[in-house]
């Protein structure tokens, strides 16, 4: 079995379960996606995103082979959450370090 790399981020909201199932519709069409209005998953040829919503935001765990991977399921969120959240104040994900 190959290690993962793992990242998480935090998109602060009051709105964290309609952005996460405006994603997980939008990327449905090319992706094995399966949500409700709490989480959700998204798997890319890259890697995985896993999704959690509650009251105070939307939580994004990315799971890739390495660090390209990674980067490459970070620049997927990062171009297209904006674009669903273009009445935030803030629209940008805070990432914490990958882990090993």
């Amino acid at each position: 079995m190959q290690h993962q790399l793992e990242q998480s981020g935090h998109f602060s909201t009051p709105h964290g379960s309609k952005y996460l199932q405006q994603l997980c519709k939008h990327f449905a069409h090319k992706a094995a996606v399966s949500h409700d209005s709490d989480q959700g998953s998204i798997t890319f040829d890259a890697g995985s995103v896993r999704l959690r919503a509650d009251a105070v935001g939307l939580t994004i765990l990315l799971s890739g082979a390495d660090d390209t991977a990674v980067g490459r399921l970070r620049g997927i969120i990062d171009s297209h959450l904006p674009r669903f959240a273009f009445r935030e104040a803030g629209t940008t994900v805070i990432w914490s370090d990958p882990l090993a």
